[in-house]
């Protein structure tokens, strides 16, 4: 059973979120997990600008996603910056290239599920999660998300993210603001492992 957790990143929180998604994901007996990025569409120079060089380079190792590690895959995990409730221009431009796949039906019945971060408690992560979900559906994947079962994400002793959508992170502006608490790396994981969980009853292994 192939469960790929396909992310963009600019500071490195999403990266992170990523990481405790497969830690999950490995979890459950089967599962052969693969971690992928989105091509960045900045240029160096304003990546460099931005401030975000040295935060890219922690995972510039890992393999560029294209439209066929979707389609090989039994359960996609995808994770996202948010864009003003939307996800990212870079992960939209990878998804712009699906089309192939989606004339194929190469997603229809698999598992699909998205976590995200934004720079604030309220920027708009459930939004962007539930606008992901417009494509994954257009594909005919079955969206899974956090059930209530996951307790952390109802927590009120601490400033977190995370909701029935999705795992979720507050970043801050900038890659030296907030990182992913223990508690949000801990839905990711919870995520990570739910969506293999109910991928190995959909191919039935």
């Amino acid at each position: 059973m192939k469960i790929n957790v396909v992310f963009y990143s600019l500071f490195g929180h999403i990266y992170d979120m990523a990481e405790a998604v497969a830690e999950g994901a490995r979890e459950v007996e089967g599962a052969e997990v693969g971690l992928y990025q989105v091509q960045e569409t900045f240029t160096p120079e304003i990546l460099e600008k931005m401030g975000a060089t040295e935060s890219k380079k922690r995972f510039e190792h890992l393999p560029i996603a294209t439209p066929e590690i979707l389609a090989e895959a039994d359960a996609v995990i995808f994770g996202t910056a948010a864009r003003f409730g939307m996800m990212a221009a870079q992960m939209r431009t990878f998804l712009d290239r699906t089309g192939g796949i989606w004339a194929e039906g190469a997603l229809i019945g698999k598992a699909g599920s998205v976590f995200t971060s934004t720079s604030t408690q309220h920027g708009g992560q459930e939004s962007t999660i539930l606008n992901f979900h417009t494509t994954l559906l257009h594909h005919g994947m079955v969206i899974v998300g956090v059930p209530y079962s996951e307790k952390r994400q109802t927590t009120l002793d601490e400033l977190t993210g995370g909701s029935p959508y999705g795992a979720s992170t507050i970043a801050g502006s900038g890659p030296d603001t907030r990182h992913p608490t223990e508690n949000e790396l801990a839905i990711a994981r919870f995520q990570g492992r739910h969506v293999a969980e109910i991928a190995k009853k959909l191919v039935g292994k």
